[in-house]
């Protein structure tokens, strides 16, 4: 139940990105949802192992290059979903901000 909760809270994170960030598309809502799941399986797979190993740039950086990390998750995402296209890194940057803005509200909350 808290997967699918997290899955809406990222697939309505990559609407409000799609809405704002001209760089990022979607198909409509399949693949937005897929999306949302990739990212959320990603996130608990492949990021940890990211951040362990650019632990001391993230140091170096106090943690900024988190958003790097982010963006990079999203831009892989959008590279492997057909019908949720990612234009290009900063395009992913922005939309890995917004995604993490309403991710951590939605956390909080």
């Amino acid at each position: 139940m808290k997967f699918i909760a997290r899955v809406a809270v990222i697939a309505l994170a990559l609407l409000l990105a799609e809405f704002l960030v001209p760089g990022i598309s979607s198909g409509g809502w399949v693949p937005l949802l897929v999306a949302a799941v990739a990212l959320g399986v990603i996130n608990a797979v492949v990021r940890p192992i990211l951040v362990l190993i650019t632990l001391p740039l993230s140091v170096i950086t106090f943690g900024l290059f988190l958003f790097v990390i982010n963006a990079f998750l999203l831009w892989l995402v959008g590279q492997y979903i057909s019908g949720f296209n990612v234009a290009d890194f900063w395009s992913a940057f922005v939309g890995a901000i917004i995604v993490s803005l309403v991710s951590g509200v939605a956390n909080k909350a």
